[in-house]
């Protein structure tokens, strides 16, 4: 049998990489940290690309027996108790190996790429450290034995996260968009501990092991009702949700994904496409077994609409953005919000296509996705700009971008034989087997996806050519060759047989394409190119004049549908301007007023007795003799 206890490298490496950076970075040189920060990543790439070889290879049992779940490394850390020990270690199963492979490769690409794209910017050196203390932190999650292990990791992803969106500290809406997304993840994760510690109260443990057990002691228990019908354990899955749909950006709590553009473009490309935005899929997927069985699967349902929600009005979002960036934003936050939708509507067991297909599209859309970010990245770089307004056929100054962006686009539209084609055709056919209207939500989320990433395309490539104050280029090989890396996978990734590796029981799960589904999500697709085509691949005036016809409705959706003006609301004139300044008066008043009047009192009572102590003795024999008059009229008068 391998041994497996090199996986332990995989995130030190990064980690490492952190610690050099991170106390050199006044005195390192840009290229010596750029070459360190990548060569950590080469080398843990390898080892998870051997580990992902040895393990299926080595631990595969054909269709008879599942993947075994490795512990290689395991030790307690803490003791909360005689019964709960908090353990650090290392789970390998097919759903961590797999993840591995994605967030190296894609964390490495971005490395790479990041060698043009940010060369000549000041904190070159911090940047690195900060690219691989994120990858550390994600890397940690993956490999996480325990749930509390994961919540450790979990936050240290926000942390890190949080110093790449604000990267330009020097400019206020970066600074505001760290902000933004810290403090709303940290609302959710809040959530997040509160479902941990019910949880693994009543379980006795936090080890993923235990906790999916059949026999485990969440599985093998029938637990009552205690609130709305509902037992204590399906509040726990529903916090442990909310930590996802947060970390996921889902509804409602996906207002800080498009302010997150405000950091470097690679950045983007690693935390909203690969990564961070995937953990809460990630999450749900480690505890599928607890969300399916506990209360029937109610949490399941919830995971469902609110995934069909999300990426619903994502793509209603997207389709109005001028910031190319903001347009992938949203595309990531449906797309995400597919992902939920699968886990959603999965039965379980040998027959859940949803649960396979959920972590297939994760997969294929870490890499369409990461280049269009990249891609993106290239053309931002060439511009010196994010607004969709002021480019416009660029095919011939960036072919190189040009080609590679195009298998993206034609991958996220679901046209085959690109990769985004069979993960999100498995999906369908997973919502049309267990639930109608969601189903129906997903099918029309397919055709504004087309519609939106073509109008982005079209936008970008074709039109009018507009006046370029310098010619604009493409960057150097670091730059070029991550997107043919990335575009050559998503020209492959979908002919992988991803349900012989990654299923729900961890026995080979095999699907066959369903062609009648996938030709009406084909010719779906199509209407959404065809429809974009038409209206953006020459400069017209019509979808201007749509946007004035549709009056409020187009205003809607330009505002984002009000929600983050809710939650400003909210926020200000509720939470700061009535109960913040309740407690604030209450504060000044009351507490602050108590303690200067106690203050105020022994002030005035102090002046009015220190004459007992003048340092005179004449005042002394005055107040002795009149102590010792009244004793004596007191001694006098009683007798």
């Amino acid at each position: 049998m391998t041994n497996f206890d090199y996986a332990l490298w995989i995130p030190l490496l990064p980690f490492l990489s952190f610690l050099i950076l991170g106390l050199s970075a006044n005195k390192i040189k840009a290229r010596a940290a750029g070459l360190t920060g990548v060569l950590s990543l080469v080398l843990a790439t390898a080892l998870s690309l051997l580990l992902a070889w040895s393990y299926f290879g080595a631990h595969g049992g054909g269709h008879e027996q599942a993947y075994a779940a490795l512990q290689p490394l395991k030790w307690v850390w803490l003791r909360f108790t005689d019964t709960l020990p908090f353990e650090m270690g290392i789970l390998l199963d097919p759903l961590s190996v797999m993840m591995l492979v994605v967030v190296t490769l894609v964390s490495l690409m971005v490395h790479i790429y990041s060698l043009g794209y940010m060369k000549g910017e000041r904190g070159f050196a911090r940047y690195y450290a900060f690219l691989s203390l994120f990858t550390f932190a994600m890397l940690g999650l993956v490999l996480a034995n325990n749930i509390f292990q994961t919540y450790f990791f979990w936050e240290l992803v926000g942390v890190s996260s949080f110093l790449l969106i604000g990267f330009y500290y020097d400019r206020p809406s970066a600074v505001a968009a760290a902000k933004k997304a810290f403090i709303v993840t940290r609302f959710a994760d809040l959530g997040f501990l509160i479902g941990i510690l019910i949880l693994s109260y009543y379980a006795g443990t936090f080890d993923f092991a235990q906790l999916n057990a059949p026999d485990g002691p969440v599985l093998s228990k029938d637990w009552a009702p205690v609130f709305g019908g509902h037992s204590l354990m399906f509040w726990a899955l529903l916090l442990i949700f909310m930590g996802a749909a947060g970390k996921s950006a889902m509804f409602p709590l996906h207002i800080w994904l498009p302010d997150a553009m405000e950091g470097p473009t690679p950045v983007s490309a690693l935390i909203h496409a690969a990564t961070m935005v995937v953990a809460g899929v990630y999450l749900v997927a480690r505890l599928f077994p607890v969300y399916e069985l506990v209360d029937y699967g109610a949490a399941l349902q919830v995971v469902a609409w609110v995934g069909a929600i999300s990426a619903l009005l994502a793509a209603i979002m997207a389709m109005v953005q001028m910031d190319i960036k903001r347009v992938l934003a949203y595309s990531t936050m449906s797309q995400i919000g597919y992902m939920m939708l699968a886990l959603g509507v999965s039965d379980g067991g040998a027959d859940a296509l949803g649960y396979t297909a959920s972590l297939f599209h994760l997969f294929t859309h870490a890499f369409f996705k990461s280049l269009l970010f990249l891609g993106a990245g290239m053309i931002i770089h060439a511009l010196h700009t994010n607004d969709l307004r002021e480019m416009g056929n660029l095919r011939k100054h960036l072919p190189w971008t040009h080609w590679t962006f195009l298998i993206a686009c034609l991958a996220i539209s679901g046209i085959p034989p690109f990769s985004g084609f069979f993960s999100k055709d498995e999906i369908l056919a997973a919502a049309r087997e267990n639930h109608f209207w969601i189903f129906a939500i997903g099918y029309f989320v397919a055709g504004l996806t087309a519609f939106y990433m073509f109008r982005l395309y079209f936008t970008i490539f074709w039109g009018r050519e507009r006046q370029y104050s310098h010619k604009p280029h493409e960057g150097g090989w670091n730059m070029k060759l991550p997107l043919a890396f990335l575009a050559l996978i998503t020209l492959v990734a979908g002919f992988i047989p991803f349900g012989e590796f990654v299923s729900a029981d961890g026995l080979p799960h095999h699907s066959a394409l369903d062609w009648k589904l996938a030709g009406s999500s084909i010719g779906i697709a199509l209407i959404g190119i065809l429809a974009a085509m038409y209206l953006y691949s020459e400069y017209k005036q019509l979808p201007s004049q749509i946007a004035r016809s549709l009056g409020p409705l187009y205003r809607l959706v330009e505002r984002k549908f009000y929600i983050d003006d809710i939650y400003a609301f909210v926020a200000k004139r509720i939470m700061i301007d009535t109960i913040g300044a309740g407690v604030a008066w209450f504060d000044r008043h009351i507490v602050d007023g108590t303690m200067n009047l106690i203050g105020r009192t022994t002030l005035r009572l102090s002046s009015a007795i220190k004459g007992v102590q003048s340092g005179q003795v004449q005042h002394y024999a005055l107040a002795f003799l009149g102590g010792a008059l009244a004793l004596a009229v007191f001694f006098f008068f009683r007798s």
